[in-house]
């Protein structure tokens, strides 16, 4: 596992166990929504292919996204592992609804220093109307990829329970 790739919805936790399996396995970990958003009202990054394929430049890297349509291809062909967080909605849900929750009573500071807002959950791209709508077609989509000849080289480990997840990491 030198170039990885962690996988699925919204609120099912990328980020934190890409954060673990970086520390475990020391593998520079990147996280896909810094590249992406990248200054106040939550500005996209149009530079977004050139910071990507510096971080596929180097040897070892993890990323904690499926990658958005403009750098998806280039991901899963540099990758050599997907680790698929492939979560049942019931699980998924109460998570991205805490966090979200959370960050936008303690204002924390997000990516290009947007914060989540009251008036941000009004919005289809919210963090949990995004998962709840989001999550059939990205599971799809992972499978799709996961089964695609031209990603067959991939090694593929698919989680489909938070406690299975836990015990891999643990097992690094």
């Amino acid at each position: 596992m030198e170039r990885i790739l962690v996988v699925g919805v919204t609120g099912a936790g990328k980020s934190t166990l890409a954060q673990a399996v970086s520390e475990r396995l020391d593998v520079p970990y990147h996280e896909m929504d810094a590249l992406y958003f990248t200054g106040p009202g939550w500005a996209v990054n149009d530079k977004l292919a050139e910071a990507v394929s510096r971080v596929m430049a180097e040897p070892r890297w993890i990323i904690d996204s499926i990658g958005s349509p403009d750098v998806r291809d280039l991901l899963w062909e540099q990758a050599d592992t997907v680790l698929w967080l492939d979560y049942a909605k019931r699980v998924v849900m109460p998570r991205v609804l805490r966090r979200s929750l959370r960050r936008t009573v303690t204002r924390e500071p997000l990516f290009g220093g947007n914060r989540e807002t009251w008036a941000g959950w009004l919005s289809k791209e919210h963090p949990v109307w995004w998962a709840w709508s989001q999550h059939a077609g990205r599971r799809r989509e992972i499978e799709r990829r996961t089964g695609d000849p031209r990603f067959a080289p991939l090694s593929t480990v698919r989680f489909s329970h938070p406690d299975d997840t836990a015990a891999w990491a643990a097992s690094l």
